[in-house]
């Protein structure tokens, strides 16, 4: 269980009547983003309150009132989906670095310059958030944030989050090293391996991924790799 001192607070207000829940940032956060937490662990104080602050509980009758249950961890999705999370300034400021480091390797990993066929360099990225002005929140979904950022920086710099289709063959002796590399940076649809061992698969790639892959696969197989564009 988290501590009363690193935990938030988590508020829902309805009917004129505030519910809130002590919970670690964190998890919080994780939660938002769509990730199963641990409760037990995340929740400093089991229960709800009507000023967590003040050491006030919230009446069980308003509760089952406003959530339609007493079940706490019912509750507590409730308020953290529907909610705001009471952040103080040191921790709103660190959450949102780290969630501005997440969103620029995901635009790297996932988009392309489509005037060179290869990925944007970080800082570029970094500078052209800065330069729409776009605001990170550190509690929304990575993925939904890319969504409403791309639309800013369009105008700004060249980008692309163009798919492509790939088949890949490599020897039987190097399947094992290379197999998670290709998971990795790549959605195998098919596969199959042949009479001689050797594995031929068909993946579906950000196209700023490609130069990549056929960079560790060239590595790891000492060049013997195949890749060739669908």
């Amino acid at each position: 269980m988290v501590s009363l001192e690193d935990a938030v607070t988590a508020r829902y207000e309805t009917g004129g009547n505030r519910f809130e829940i002590l919970i670690d940032p964190k998890a919080a956060q994780s939660y938002r983003e769509g990730d199963e937490i641990d409760w037990e662990e995340a929740i400093a104080a089991d229960g709800v309150w009507a000023d967590s602050a003040k050491g006030d509980r919230a009446p069980d009758i308003l509760v089952n009132d406003a959530f339609g249950t007493t079940e706490l961890i019912e509750i507590y999705k409730k308020i953290l989906t529907e909610g705001t999370i009471q952040l103080t300034a040191q921790q709103r400021n660190e959450m949102v670095d780290q969630k501005k480091k997440q969103i620029v390797a995901h635009i790297v990993a996932n988009a392309m310059n489509p005037q060179t066929g290869g990925p944007h360099p970080p800082q570029r990225i970094e500078n052209a958030i800065d330069e729409a002005r776009f605001s990170v929140d550190p509690m929304e979904a990575i993925e939904k944030q890319v969504e409403k950022l791309i639309k800013l920086i369009k105008p700004l710099i060249p980008i692309s989050f163009e798919k492509i289709r790939v088949a890949v063959k490599i020897r039987a002796i190097h399947v094992g090293k290379c197999y998670g590399q290709i998971s990795s940076l790549s959605n195998i649809e098919s596969e199959e391996y042949q009479k001689d061992g050797s594995w031929i698969g068909i993946l579906e790639m950000p196209a700023a991924s490609f130069v990549k892959l056929e960079d560790v696969l060239g590595s790891l197989t000492k060049g013997t790799a195949e890749t060739k564009m669908l």
